[in-house]
């Protein structure tokens, strides 16, 4: 397509279809909490509560490790064939999942396939946003995009928590899939890529080692690492700390996080273009990390839990919105450091939004089992936890300051 098509009204078309299409697919992953708490309780009562959790863990680490391939699928056929076998899957898998009544066929169900659909519908949806836009306009236009999956962390755990108890959890579960469903059809219909598709000029497994050679982009995938461990970790305690402080209806904790998170998500963007996305990246993560010393770790009431949720989701939602800006600003950034046009162009922006994904999954595979050790080793305290929380974000505020500091050689303008 030609550039003058981008920021253009098609542009913002895409960045529809792609807002559902982050609405169904992190949004839902927003309900893991709602889920760990319903099948404790009933299908799965009689394991232990480290077990169930292996669901919610495995789903997260599925959606971000199948991240390469996915990715370089993305790169080589486009977005079409991977959102319709996507859409297929998620429904699919939740579909299996009404009919569930076994550890391992929730694991598989909705831990797995749902997943993997997720995997599909997610990483071309990004790729797309990403290709459509000039810099001008990226960052807001991914902020707008990723703040899909915050709306969608308000409604869906809601809507299950309200949908069970009134028909039952396999018609909730059908009632979510149809749902899913039609928001996914506009995604198909409405999500293109706006690059020509191109061979790419590396095939096997070096294609996804290569570019951490660059150490821009290695240094925004450490960044990317350490602030993902040090997210994951109260995202998921967050309810249960709400608990131990006293808080009635602290299931609603995960809610606050998830709206604060969507204007976490679009105000930076709308900065980002302006100020640049590594510097507000930076500054978020530093903000995060202040957070988590000065408010969450020193005092342990019912309204501190509230403000740290709120102010918690809007921060860190900033790493949400402007990632992908980040992977392609550096594509353009080394393309001109580099002769070959192939190496370092939008048309790798799947394979190396991946290969940062795939670090990211591991994570969230373990920043929970990591988390409950440490309130576990605090005799039920959590104070090990917020540390630990606060060293992980510094150390990706450390990493972002490193590849923000790379970009800028050679480069005059501060807005970075």
């Amino acid at each position: 397509m030609e550039k003058t098509e981008l920021d253009t009204a098609k542009s913002w078309v895409v960045v529809t279809g792609a807002f559902f299409g982050l609405f169904v697919t992190l949004g839902w992953t927003n309900c893991v909490g709602v889920f760990q708490a319903y099948y404790k309780a009933h299908q799965l009562s009689s394991m232990s509560p480290s077990t169930v959790s292996w669901i919610p863990s495995v789903s997260m680490f599925i959606i971000f490790i199948t991240g390469p391939f996915v990715g370089r699928l993305f790169d080589r056929v486009g977005p079409r064939p991977l959102l319709a076998a996507g859409t297929l899957l998620l429904v699919g898998g939740l579909m299996f999942t009404s009919l569930s009544r076994e550890y391992y066929q929730f694991l598989l169900a909705q831990g797995i396939c749902s997943m993997l659909g997720a995997s599909m519908i997610l990483y071309p949806c990004l790729g797309c946003v990403a290709r459509a836009f000039t810099p001008r306009r990226r960052a807001l236009a991914m902020g707008v995009t990723t703040s899909g999956s915050s709306l969608g962390g308000v409604i869906l755990p809601i809507l299950i928590d309200r949908l069970i108890p009134k028909v039952g959890f396999p018609w909730a579960m059908r009632i979510s899939a149809f749902m899913l469903l039609g928001l996914l059809v506009i995604t198909n219909l409405t999500v293109k890529s706006f690059v020509p598709l191109k061979p790419p000029a590396h095939q096997g497994i070096w294609v996804f080692v290569r570019p951490l050679a660059s150490p821009v982009f290695l240094c925004t995938v450490l960044a990317s690492f350490f602030y993902a461990m040090g997210m994951f970790i109260p995202i998921t305690f967050m309810q249960t700390y709400a608990e131990s402080v006293g808080m009635s209806g602290a299931g609603y904790i995960v809610s606050i996080y998830n709206a604060a998170s969507l204007f976490g998500r679009i105000l930076p963007g709308y900065a980002a273009d302006r100020f640049g996305s590594f510097n507000i990246s930076f500054v978020a993560a530093c903000t995060t990390t202040i957070l988590v010393f000065a408010l969450w770790l020193p005092t342990h009431t019912v309204s501190t839990a509230i403000a740290f949720a709120a102010c918690f989701g809007f921060t860190s939602g900033t790493y949400t919105a402007l990632t992908p800006a980040l992977v392609a600003l550096i594509c353009e950034y080394e393309r001109k450091h580099d002769p070959n046009p192939n190496h370092h162009s939008l048309n790798e922006i799947g394979t190396r939004s991946g290969t940062l994904y795939a670090f990211t999954s591991v994570a969230a595979l373990t920043g929970s089992p990591i988390g409950g050790a440490l309130v576990s080793a605090a005799g039920g305290g959590y104070n090990r936890l917020q540390i630990f929380t606060g060293a992980m974000l510094a150390a990706g505020s450390a990493c972002y300051f490193a590849a923000r500091m790379a970009v800028a050689r050679g480069n005059p303008s501060p807005f970075i």
